[in-house]
């Protein structure tokens, strides 16, 4: 099964124990291989509260990606704690393009998470998704410089106004 594998470092993809993400990239490190856990932004609304929180969830729950050399480390690796398997195909572990893996770390922000959709421009037609906006439309006016908070222009029944808002809140409309 691993005998036919070169010897050089080679990104995987690894199944975790459910919610074990976190656990089983922190346990990896300490044996020194390199590990991969992206993770995006959650916007949430408390329903007792209507208060909203950011949460950081998985991109891809229960899964992690580590570089190893596949002869020397896939029965630690197998064993680690938090770690359920190795991905394979055919009792062959299958590894993951060193391409995917730079795509993926190329959308990674400054903030350590993975930006998802495009990106907001001046002159975009949004829609707001949650919060006492919902559903409301409007031209996007300005970006700020981290790119979370974006202006609106909204339009109503002869009522223009602006509304500063969380950039995740809304939907582009195509």
């Amino acid at each position: 099964m691993i005998q036919d594998v070169s010897d050089r470092p080679t990104w995987y993809a690894i199944c975790t124990n459910p919610q074990q993400e976190d656990r089983a990239c922190s346990n990896l490190r300490a044996w020194g291989v390199e590990c991969l856990n992206p993770k995006i932004k959650e916007s949430r609304r408390n329903h007792f509260t209507g208060i909203a929180e950011v949460i950081s969830k998985p991109l891809f729950p229960r899964y992690i990606f580590s570089r190893f050399e596949l002869k020397g480390a896939f029965h630690k690796i197998s064993f680690t704690r938090g770690v359920h398997r190795v991905v394979s195909f055919d009792g062959r572990p299958t590894p993951i393009d060193e391409d995917v893996i730079a795509l993926i770390q190329s959308r990674v922000g400054s903030d350590g998470f993975v930006k998802i959709g495009a990106s907001l421009k001046p002159g975009d037609v949004v829609r707001v998704k949650d919060g006492p906006w919902k559903a409301l439309t409007g031209v996007v006016e300005r970006e700020f410089k981290t790119n979370e908070r974006i202006t609106l222009l909204l339009q109503s029944i002869k009522y223009q106004s602006r509304l500063t808002i969380e950039s995740h809140w809304v939907e582009k409309i195509s």
